[in-house]
């Protein structure tokens, strides 16, 4: 039987990747049957924009609140379907801005992490084959394994950039998982802390409303400016 007519359950990667769908699966239905309320009331909380109510949601765990904040970060991070903005303000409010950048940083830097794995174990081999079909794809593939990590940090450190794009993007080329991941951990920082910082600052306005016009213009000017160079021809 030729390699092009074999059934997936006598392909050794195909058999992998639909035992690994099935935990991930479990671990899902899991995840719903002992944590099912709680990651369903923050989550929805978290991309309602309602941010003052998550933060009284999150304080009522107690010390928990730090936990289950990471953990509703990491799965919103890893889905990359909505925005963590509105758990990073919440975060900022509810540790204050040094710890609540810490923990917004961490999260989604192991959410986006977590992301580029699953789509790497999934699709890369499909994205091969479709690249090896056009030279022009190949050359890009070939350069992102060399200057990838100086690519994936500075798209990192724009705020408010579309997260799961650049997921998609590093799962799909050859940068290496190491390169990801230092790319995220330093280009995910100055992004974070921004929007953190900028929440916090929408929030409590009044007092301070002189650091948020400062941080909104140097936004403004740095994703411009980061745009043009990331798209440039």
């Amino acid at each position: 039987m030729s390699e092009d007519k074999k059934k997936w359950y006598q392909d050794p990667d195909g058999v992998t990747k639909v035992v690994a769908l099935v935990l991930l699966l479990l671990l899902l239905l899991c995840m719903h049957l002992f944590a099912g309320d709680v990651v369903h009331k923050a989550g929805r909380l978290a991309v309602s924009g309602n941010v003052k109510a998550l933060a009284e949601y999150l304080r009522s765990f107690g010390p928990w609140a730090i936990f289950i904040s990471f953990f509703i970060d990491v799965l919103i991070n890893a889905g990359s379907i909505f925005p963590s903005i509105f758990l990073s303000t919440a975060n900022g409010l509810i540790f204050g801005l040094p710890l609540g950048i810490a923990v917004s940083w961490l999260a989604e830097t192991t959410g986006v992490v977590l992301s580029f794995l699953l789509m790497r174990f999934f699709f890369r081999n499909t994205a091969e084959k479709l690249i090896r079909k056009a030279d022009r794809l190949q050359d890009i593939d070939k350069a992102s394994e060399k200057n990838g990590i100086i690519w994936m940090t500075f798209a990192r450190a724009l705020p408010y950039f579309p997260s799961g794009i650049l997921t998609a993007v590093g799962a799909l080329s050859r940068m290496s998982t190491r390169d990801y991941i230092i790319a995220n951990l330093i280009g995910k920082f100055p992004s974070t802390a921004l929007e953190v910082v900028i929440g916090h600052d929408v929030v409590h306005f009044r007092e301070s409303m002189v650091r948020l016009t400062v941080l909104i213009i140097v936004v403004a000017v740095v994703f411009y400016i980061g745009k043009k160079k990331l798209f440039k021809n």
